[in-house]
């Protein structure tokens, strides 16, 4: 899985390159699907119940599921990527929210809060920690800074699966569900508005925005519960992508 890892880091590194003013999100997904064959791994969403994308793209007040069309991204949208890799059959999972040039100060308050809050339940994935800790302290960060938790998209288990038990909501209260033993592997995901939490689905049956029309942030790591502490199996590895996964 840290291997798969390492291939949805580097495609996400270089998606973040090529998110520019004029490009289109049919481009960003070719050019995924492109650098993730050529490591030797397999799009994981492509095919993933009738999903016809590599990426799933979804641009200021979409949460997540967008597929790519022909859109091209302005300056001044922030734009959510989530990916997952399959290798030799285990799935490594993650998601970023990039800017496109320069964006609005609240934008990156936003971007900057989901970030403060999937660390903090990152922080929680821990052994004898139960999996409502995690969604706790990432409602905490994020309605401490005045932004909304969307209460109907979860985190998840990942693994052999793209998607496994146990849910992982983002909210709730602290020492409930089940116990973190070692081993698990989680997909750990705030998904967050500037405004509601309620969402509505489009007609494509995907696509999920905000229902008020304000901006969403996503971002996701997928983490490993070991004896030593929480593994980020999606962690950037060299100084360059530092900065953008850490």
């Amino acid at each position: 899985m840290a291997r798969a890892g390492e291939i949805v880091v580097d495609t996400l590194a270089m998606i973040g390159d090529e998110v520019k003013p004029g490009i289109s999100m049919r481009e960003l997904d070719r050019l995924a699907e492109k650098y993730i064959r050529d490591r030797g791994g397999v799009p994981t969403s492509k095919g993933y119940r009738g999903y016809p994308a590599t990426l799933c793209i979804s641009p200021n007040e979409m949460i997540v599921h967008g597929i790519p069309t022909d859109y091209r991204a302005e300056p001044g949208d922030i734009v959510s990527v989530d990916l997952g890799v399959t290798l030799e059959g285990l799935v490594a999972d993650s998601a970023y929210t990039f800017g496109v040039g320069e964006i609005q100060p609240e934008a990156q308050r936003l971007l900057d809060v989901c970030q403060e809050a999937l660390a903090a339940g990152i922080e929680q994935a821990r052994v004898g920690n139960h999996v409502s800790d995690i969604g706790h302290d990432i409602q905490t960060v994020v309605e401490a800074a005045g932004f909304s938790v969307v209460r109907s998209l979860v985190g998840h288990g990942v693994g052999r699966a793209y998607h496994e038990d146990p849910q992982i909501p983002n909210f709730g209260d602290p020492g409930r569900g089940p116990e973190l033993l070692p081993g698990m592997t989680l997909a750990i995901e705030p998904m967050i508005t500037a405004g509601g939490p309620d969402v509505v689905m489009h007609a494509d049956e995907w696509s999920i925005s905000s229902e008020d029309g304000s901006l969403s942030a996503h971002f996701e790591h997928t983490v490993a519960v070991t004896e030593d502490g929480p593994r980020v199996l999606t962690a950037a590895k060299t100084p360059a992508k530092a900065g953008l996964l850490p």
